[in-house]
C-alpha cells in the first residue's frame, strides 16, 4: 500500500463495540436487478458480493419493507418471511471477504410506483402528484391513513427481525432521498394536521424506536443500526439545515451506531438560511459531536479524493457509490498499491461491461448515473 492511504484503512469503532476494519463503505446502490417479486436473483448476489470486497461496511440497495412501499423495478424485498432464504445468500456474499453486511430498509411513500404496488396504489404523509423513478408521466399519491402509518412502523421492525434471521450484521434506516421517513420530516411533503404533521419528527423517531426494539429482541448487542438522511432539499418550504440540526439532535440521543448523510457532492455547501455557504458535513460533524460516526458520500472517484475528505476531519467513513460500480476492486487496488489501475471512467464499449448486471449496465449506458465517460 502507498503509505499515504494508510488513514483510509484505520479501523472504525462503533458505539455498540463493533470495530470496522477500514473507513470504506459500499453505498446503497439501486441495482434494479432483483427478481420481479423482490427475491434475490443470482445476478444480484454476484454483483453485491464483488462490490463488498475490501469494504469495512457494505450496504444493500434500498429494500422495501411493505408492498405498498415499492419504489423501483427490480427492488429487493424484505417485506415477507419468504424473502429470507434469498437474503441469506445476499448476506453471505457481502460478508465473504470480511465486510460487515447491512441491509438498508426502505419505504417509498409517495414515491412508490403504482405500476409495482398492489392495486396501483401510492401513499405518503399528504396527497401529492409527482413523477418518480423512470416514470414517463406523474402519478397521484394519496394520504396514508393513521392505521397504515402504524402498520408501516411495525413493518420496519419486522424487516429488522428478518435481517437478523438472514444473517446480516445490521440494518440502515433509509430516512433520505424523499422517501417516506424523509417525507414526514419535510414541510413540502407533510401537510398533515394530526400528530404526524404537528410533530414532523415523530414518524422517524417511532421507526427508530421500533427497529431498536426489534434488534434488542432478536439480535445480539453487536447488531448495527444506522440512519441515513438528506440534510437539505430544493423544494420550498422544505428540509433545511435548521430542520436537520433538530433532527440530528434527536437522533444522537438514540442508540444508533452511525449516521449516513446522503449528498451528491461531499463538499456541497448549505443553500440558504443562517448556515448558508458552510459545508454541510462541517455542520453535521459539529452537531453530532463525536457521539457516533458519520458516513459521508458524494462524487468520490479516486483514493486521493477519499483521503482528502477523511483528513479534513468532518466524516469518519467514506461511502463509495458510482466509483464502486465502475470498478468493484476500488478498495482492493488501493490497499495493494495499485491505485493507478483503478477504472474511474465509464466505457460503453468495455467488453466485460464493468462486470455489472445487465439491468444496471443499461442504466449506465443510458446515462442514468452521472459519471465521467469515454464517449463524452
Amino acid at each position: 500500500m502507498n503509505e499515504k492511504y494508510a488513514p483510509l484503512f484505520e479501523t472504525v469503532p462503533l458505539p455498540n463495540g463493533v470495530e470496522l476494519r477500514n473507513k470504506f463503505v459500499l453505498a446503497p446502490l439501486t441495482h434494479v436487478t432483483s427478481n420481479d417479486d423482490g427475491t434475490a436473483s443470482e445476478a444480484e448476489i454476484e454483483y453485491i458480493g464483488k462490490r463488498s470486497r475490501g469494504m469495512g461496511l457494505a450496504l444493500t440497495a434500498a429494500s422495501n419493507v411493505t408492498d405498498l412501499g415499492k419504489a423501483f423495478p427490480g427492488q429487493p424485498s424484505i417485506a415477507r418471511d419468504s424473502d429470507i432464504e434469498g437474503l441469506k445468500k445476499v448476506a453471505q456474499a457481502m460478508k465473504a471477504d470480511g465486510a460487515k453486511a447491512v441491509v438498508q430498509i426502505h419505504h417509498g411513500g409517495v414515491q412508490a410506483l403504482p405500476e409495482l404496488t398492489p392495486g396501483g396504489d401510492s401513499a405518503g404523509p399528504s396527497p401529492i402528484t409527482m413523477q418518480s423513478f423512470g416514470e414517463a408521466e406523474p402519478h397521484a399519491a394519496r394520504e396514508i391513513t393513521e392505521a397504515e402509518i402504524e402498520e408501516t412502523i411495525r413493518a420496519f421492525g419486522d424487516a429488522t427481525r428478518r435481517a437478523v434471521e438472514a444473517g446480516f450484521d445490521g440494518v440502515e434506516i433509509h430516512g433520505a432521498n424523499h422517501y417516506i421517513i424523509h417525507q414526514f420530516v419535510s414541510p413540502y411533503f407533510n401537510k398533515r394536521m394530526d400528530k404526524w404533521g404537528q410533530d414532523r419528527y415523530l414518524f422517524a423517531m417511532e421507526v427508530v424506536d421500533e427497529v431498536v426494539k426489534a434488534a434488542e429482541k432478536h439480535a445480539g448487542d453487536d447488531f448495527i443500526i444506522g440512519y441515513r438522511f438528506s440534510p437539505e432539499e430544493p423544494q420550498s418550504p422544505g428540509i433545511d439545515m435548521e430542520i436537520t440540526e433538530t433532527l440530528i439532535g434527536k437522533l444522537v440521543e438514540k442508540p444508533l451506531d452511525y449516521l449516513h448523510v446522503s449528498l451528491f457532492d461531499i463538499h456541497s455547501e448549505t443553500r440558504e438560511g443562517k448556515y448558508a455557504g458552510i459545508e454541510r458535513v462541517e455542520l453535521l460533524h459539529k452537531w453530532i459531536g463525536g457521539r457516533m460516526p458519520l458516513i459521508g458520500i458524494g462524487s468520490i472517484f479516486t483514493p486521493d479524493q477519499a483521503l482528502q475528505v477523511v483528513e479534513a476531519g468532518n466524516v469518519d467513513m467514506i461511502a463509495i457509490g458510482r466509483a464502486a460500480l465502475l470498478d468493484y476492486e476500488f478498495v482492493k487496488k488501493t490497499e495493494a498499491g495499485r491505485e493507478d489501475e483503478i477504472i474511474n471512467v465509464f466505457d460503453p464499449d468495455k467488453e466485460d461491461k464493468h462486470e455489472l448486471p445487465e439491468p444496471l449496465w443499461q442504466q449506465f449506458y443510458k446515462g442514468f448515473y452521472p459519471v465521467p465517460r469515454t464517449d463524452q
